[in-house]
């Protein structure tokens, strides 16, 4: 493939499954970044449970009860590399250029786990608080 070639990537059924009862201005940053990123992603959670959350946060893999994931205004996005989920930071960069890209496009505010200054969290994806109540 050369460089001017870009793969192309869609949303699997289970991803788009996920997007289920997230609020419709980032499903729609969610499928135009799909089209756009240099790294293909799985949507891992959207909308989530109280009780879901309050695992997640037992884990330490959240520090809040109060997510946005539990109105519907939060992704997580991980990256894909052929049937495998991977970690690396880099792709996460690429897939934040995507959304980011998606969502200026489409005037839709956004905010990456990864730009917080403290826990920083490179799948996750939210409409700001102050922009979506």
């Amino acid at each position: 493939m050369s460089e001017v070639q870009k793969k192309k990537f869609v949303l699997s059924r289970l991803s788009l499954s996920r997007l289920e009862g997230v609020h419709p201005d980032l499903v729609k940053v969610v499928k135009r970044a799909i089209e756009i990123t240099e790294v293909d992603f799985r949507v891992s959670e959207g909308l989530r449970t109280k009780a879901r959350q309050a695992e997640l946060v037992k884990s330490g893999a959240s520090q809040t009860q109060n997510s946005r994931h539990l109105t519907g205004h939060a992704v997580d996005l991980v990256a894909m590399i052929g049937l495998d989920i991977r970690w690396d930071w880099p792709l996460y960069y690429k897939i934040a250029d995507a959304v980011k890209q998606a969502a200026k496009e489409l005037n839709v505010p956004i905010e990456w786990g990864g730009d917080w200054k403290t826990f920083k969290d490179g799948p996750h994806f939210q409409l700001p608080w102050g922009s979506y109540k």
